[in-house]
């Protein structure tokens, strides 16, 4: 089941070890009445939107969820995930997206962030 509420906040904030903090929207899956996977919406900037991503779950449903709400509600051009989660850069390349850099020590010392930038046209789950 996708969710929208605030415990897919805490769960990706946890799971991350960071808080996270508004403005931001998310969606999140559901399993059992447990918050399993999810993705926080953030820094808004005109065409594009960063997204932060944590768990599992991420079925065809969901991803085509995620890409009718940036590209299609919000009429974004591009979603820009920083994650250190090879899992992450994955699912990145599988919704059609591309490694485009890194950004050291983004997470921590040794922690660095790799930039992927999934943009509309090449978006796979629509």
């Amino acid at each position: 089941m996708i969710v929208t509420d605030d415990r897919v906040a805490k769960f990706v904030g946890e799971k991350l070890g960071f808080g996270v903090f508004p403005p931001y929207t998310c969606l999140g899956t559901e399993k059992d009445g447990e918050i399993i996977g999810g993705v926080i919406f953030n820094c808004f900037e005109s065409v594009d939107l960063h997204a932060t991503v944590a768990g599992r779950g991420f079925n065809r449903t969901f991803l085509k969820a995620v890409g009718d709400y940036v590209f299609n509600q919000l009429g974004y051009e591009r979603i820009t995930a920083i994650t250190e989660d090879e899992n992450i850069v994955m699912l990145a390349q599988r919704l059609g997206g591309e490694l485009e850099g890194c950004l050291r020590n983004h997470f921590g010392r040794g922690r660095h962030g790799m930039i992927c930038g999934i943009l509309r046209d090449e978006y796979r789950f629509k």
